[in-house]
């Protein structure tokens, strides 16, 4: 997979995963988010964090997909939405809270997708 680190994306997918399992379960239980919410989220940053690090090496060593900027945007927007989803759900008074952070994990398990499918595309 070159700079996208096969183990990463699938960690950063089970992670996601899970943690918008707990927020949407803390949404039905009309709860707000709590520790374990943010624990795991904390570690689907983590994640994120070591696959822009192994993109970082790998854009500086030479390789290039072919569409850089864009692998580029999408590297930073899936390390940025999971704290924006944190702070968002913290800020929510109401049970939506874990709705929030549901979101926001899917659409970073999309985005660290994406960004497979970047790298992979022929012509670069």
């Amino acid at each position: 997979m070159g700079a996208v680190n096969t183990l990463l994306v699938w960690s950063a997918t089970t992670v996601g995963v899970l943690v918008a399992l707990l927020g949407l379960t803390s949404t039905v239980a009309h709860r707000r988010i709590g520790l374990v919410h943010l624990a795991g989220a904390a570690l689907l940053e983590a994640l994120l964090v070591a696959q822009a690090v192994v993109a970082a090496v790998a854009l500086a060593g030479g390789q290039r997909p072919p569409e850089t900027a864009t692998f580029v945007g999408y590297l930073a927007g899936a390390v940025l939405l999971p704290v924006a989803g944190v702070l968002w759900s913290r800020t929510e008074p109401s049970r939506w809270a874990g709705a929030v952070l549901a979101v926001a994990s899917l659409v970073t398990v999309v985005m660290v997708w994406r960004l497979v499918q970047l790298w992979e595309a022929p012509g670069g």
